[in-house]
Order: C-alpha cells, then sequence, then structure tokens
C-alpha cells in the first residue's frame, strides 16, 4: 500500500520534504482489531511537532496522522460491534491499558500507556490502517469522509477544551488563535451557550475576518484588549506570548485552558515579564488539556450532528502531505486540511 513516511526528525524550515512516499505492506488485523480502508486523513498542528521533535521521539519510521475515516475492510477475531462496510473514524487515542485507575476512571487520556495514533504506531497518511474495534469510532450519516476527519482531533479536543473551561451560557469566551480546532469551538458554542459571547484573538486580519463571520462579537491581534474581561480562554497557538496576554485578559476568578501538545521554546522570555498581581491573582486558574477520550470523540461526534456542524476545510492528495504541512508550518490557515486518500 501507499503511505507517506517519517523517517527521521527534521526542521521544516529547512527540509520542506520530510514525509516520503513509500510501499509497505498492507497490515493485517489482530484480536480485537479491525483494518480500515482509509479515504481520508486530517492534518494536524501535532504533526509538526512530531516530525521537528517537539514530542517524545515516534517510533521511527512512522506513518502520521490521526484524523482518519474509512470503511472497515476486515475483521480480526473477537469482534462484536462492528462490520465489514462501517464507516468509522480514528482519533488522537489509539489505546490504554484500560486498567490502571485514570482508565477505571474514565480519563485514559493520562494512562501511563497511552497510544496515540500516528506517532506510536501507524496512522493515516496510507491506504489502510488497523484500530481496536474499542478505538473506531461509528461517523453519523450527515457528515461526508471529507468533513469528519477535522472533527476527530480538533474538534474531539475542542470538544475537551470547552469542557475544562467550565463556561455558563451568558460567559464571555476568548478564543487564542484561529485554526483548525478554535473555529470548530466557536461553532460549538454559539448552538451549546447561545448567549455566549465569543471573542478571538488572532495575529492575521484574515483569520479575524473569519472569526467575526463565524458569529465572535469581536477579533482583534493577541496584543490587543478586548473591551471586557474573559471569564475563560482557550489558548490553540503553539507559542508562549499568547498565555501571558491571556492571563492579563481574564476576569477575576476565570480560566485559562491551553488546548496545545507541546509549546514552542523560541519566546519563554516572555514569562520574565509575568506579573503575579496583574496577571494570576485574584484566583485565576490555568489548565492544560492531555489527548482525548473515546467519549469524547464519541460524545462530539454525535454533538456535531445533532448541532450541524461543519468544519471549514482544504483538501490536498495524499502526495502532497508535505505541502499541506508546510503551509501549517507557515501560518496559512483558513480552517482545516484533508489529505484525500
Amino acid at each position: 500500500m501507499k503511505a507517506m513516511i517519517l523517517k527521521e526528525i527534521s526542521d521544516l524550515k529547512k527540509n520542506r520534504f520530510p514525509l516520503e512516499l513509500v510501499d509497505i505492506p498492507i497490515p493485517e488485523p489482530n484480536e480485537n482489531e479491525v483494518r480500515i480502508k482509509i479515504s481520508v486523513c486530517g492534518v494536524c498542528r501535532t504533526e509538526l511537532d512530531e516530525i521537528e521533535g517537539r514530542l517524545a521521539p515516534p517510533k521511527l519510521p512512522v506513518v502520521l496522522g490521526h484524523q482518519v475515516v474509512g470503511l472497515v475492510e476486515k475483521l480480526g477475531s473477537g469482534i462484536t460491534k462492528l462490520k465489514v462496510g462501517d464507516r468509522v473514524g480514528v482519533a488522537w487515542i489509539f489505546s490504554a491499558c484500560g486498567k490502571c485507575k485514570f482508565c477505571r476512571d474514565g480519563h485514559e487520556n493520562l494512562c501511563d500507556n497511552f497510544k496515540a495514533t500516528g506517532k506510536d504506531v501507524n496512522g493515516g497518511y496510507a491506504e489502510y490502517m488497523i484500530v481496536s474495534e474499542k478505538y473506531a469510532h461509528e461517523i453519523p450519516g450527515f457528515f461526508t469522509d471529507t468533513e469528519a476527519a477535522p472533527l476527530l482531533c480538533a474538534g474531539a479536543i475542542g470538544y475537551r477544551s470547552i469542557r475544562l473551561a467550565q463556561i455558563n451560557n451568558g460567559d464571555r469566551l476568548g478564543l487564542t488563535g484561529f485554526g483548525a480546532s478554535a473555529h470548530l469551538v466557536l461553532k460549538m458554542v454559539k448552538y451549546c451557550y447561545p448567549n455566549t459571547q465569543v471573542f478571538v484573538f488572532a495575529r492575521k486580519e484574515e483569520e479575524r475576518e473569519f472569526a467575526k463571520g463565524l458569529g465572535a462579537v469581536w477579533a482583534g491581534d493577541i496584543t490587543d484588549s478586548p473591551p471586557e474581561k474573559m471569564n475563560a480562554i482557550i489558548d490553540t497557538t503553539p507559542a508562549w506570548k499568547p498565555v501571558i496576554e491571556a492571563l492579563g485578559n481574564l476576569e477575576k476568578g476565570g480560566r485559562l485552558v491551553i488546548n496545545a501538545i507541546r509549546k514552542e521554546d523560541y519566546d519563554r522570555h516572555y514569562f520574565q515579564d509575568l506579573s503575579y498581581q496583574d496577571d494570576l491573582w485574584m484566583e485565576k486558574e490555568l489548565k492544560s488539556v492531555a489527548n482525548v477520550t473515546g467519549k469524547d470523540v464519541s460524545e462530539f461526534l454525535e454533538l456535531a450532528a445533532q448541532a450541524k456542524i461543519r468544519p471549514n476545510f482544504h483538501v490536498y492528495p495524499l502526495e502532497e502531505a508535505n505541502k499541506a504541512l508546510t503551509e501549517l508550518k507557515e501560518q496559512q490557515i483558513r480552517g482545516a486540511k484533508v489529505l484525500l486518500i
């Protein structure tokens, strides 16, 4: 089968073609696993972190991709729910131990043996992949394959971010950065919390206009001051400076949720300007988002279908995965990016 393989860690500024198109064997499903014939796979900023070495090293060589949609093509032994021909999606969570305290409490995203799709095991930048039945999620009929792919990470992690932000209907919510995840968060908030006003902080004017077109009441640069303080802010950027700016824009008792698997180190010096009195005092909270659970994915897919939440996206052929990743690196973002397999 065809697959785009990452063989070594590299800097995308120096190497614009980190992935290589190769032929590798079609995988065989083991017990409780299914094989999926992949139709599309979303492109995520986390793949940039993998390529450039900001995550714990992936198992190289590896097929990236964790927003996978396709049809069940072969069943391993022990399958009880899925059948050949079912349309399913695979997200960042590939597996967890199922036995530790975190798994028993429904927090398998925190499991020490958490395995990530497209990092610890081969993912969706290929024609086929295998996954356990437990983490193959039914795709609602409302969505096309290309619409469903960004929902599996950008949407699901956005859904978890909203839950962790603990907002109430009528609160003021800030979104720092406005890419694949944030634009879906705005759509979710408009449906679930219709009286909540959304304020967007983004570097580019086109992103700010995009946000206002989707219903943001205000959009400014990351360094701009909004007309009111926020009850909660969700940050989806790869940088540290927006964190400092967001803390200063929080209302008393407000909560900042960082929806990023890693932050880049180039601007950590901004913490030298952090003021406890102005930025952290008055019981402000800081919360990170770590991975997703299977429940996050399934609940969000159901919600998105009910709310008729469709992502904005741009499609690339599998062979142009490097182009899609480079554009993502260069902040050429308007919605999500999806590879057509």
